[in-house]
């Protein structure tokens, strides 16, 4: 059985008074196991770009694990994903999870000029980018020849010494296919896949994941991306909010349907909610 893993979303913002690298040390001193962060370089609003952030986060702290949620593929190129993340596992101690998605914004993509996928192409580039990653990080001279990438006798050296997870955000019925597959997790959003939608999603993800092991051994973590706010509710159905007990029972209820572990988006003031999260919810999650 995997590990439960209870995180907490930072925001990436670097507008005046945000102190991102400081509320991940307040998730680390909570006893969050995990922080995580969006991959959205390109808007109005002032933002760090999520790599660089998650390296001085690493920097900052010593236990808490940090979580790309998630890098938009079509961003980077998948060789150069790879050794980012070697580097960055290896600096911190093995803490790096890395999360890979298709890619959510055309309109981001169309701004910086990297041309829009199609769903296809996303969920084809995205299968793409977890075979080289995985190539490159295990097998000298490592060649792969895609319809989105390519390397050609590459090597990548020094080679992870600690397995770095791969989770992805998924939706659709390929995309799903494929996180079962190949995936150590599986991070949909509550927005995105209601709960009622999201279990059926998780059935296809572990259906899969069986399918393709003989063995019967393959296990996928699924950890569901939900905003919270404890206290008043905020009447946002896009919110899991009231009281802590409310919120408490509503999380569990998740995790009696299969999602052992969370990432929590506090919505409201960040260090009165991730306090409340950690001595009023966590507790009961974790029991």
């Amino acid at each position: 059985m995997s590990a439960r893993l209870f995180g907490l979303g930072i925001s990436t913002s670097a507008a005046a008074g945000a102190d991102p690298v400081g509320d991940a040390r307040r998730a680390e001193s909570l006893g969050f196991d995990f922080v995580s962060a969006s991959d959205h370089p390109c808007g109005s609003e002032p933002t760090y770009e999520v790599w660089t952030l998650l390296t001085w986060v690493a920097a900052a702290t010593t236990r808490i694990r940090l979580a790309t949620r998630v890098l938009g593929v079509p961003y980077r190129s998948p060789a150069m994903v790879a050794k980012m993340a070697e580097s960055l596992h290896r600096l911190s101690g093995g803490r790096l999870i890395l999360g890979l998605g298709g890619g959510y914004s055309d309109e981001e993509f169309r701004a910086f000029g990297l041309g829009v996928p199609s769903p296809r192409e996303k969920v084809d580039g995205m299968v793409e980018a977890v075979q080289i990653i995985r190539g490159l990080w295990s097998e000298p001279g490592f060649s792969f020849e895609g319809s989105r990438y390519q390397v050609v006798d590459a090597d990548l050296e020094p080679k992870p010494e600690r397995p770095i997870p791969i989770w992805l955000g998924t939706y659709g019925r390929r995309a799903l296919e494929a996180t079962g597959r190949l995936a150590d997790g599986w991070i949909p959003s509550y927005g995105f896949a209601p709960p009622e939608q999201a279990a059926a999603m998780r059935d296809q993800v572990l259906a899969a994941a069986s399918a393709s092991d003989s063995a019967g051994g393959r296990e996928v973590a699924c950890v569901y991306n939900v905003p919270v706010h404890v206290g008043s509710p905020t009447g946002d159905a896009g919110v899991v909010s009231g009281s802590a007990a409310e919120v408490t029972e509503r999380l569990l209820g998740f995790a009696r349907s299969g999602f052992t572990s969370m990432n929590l988006m506090p919505v409201g003031d960040f260090r009165e909610q991730a306090e409340r999260l950690a001595v009023e919810v966590l507790p009961e999650l974790r029991a």
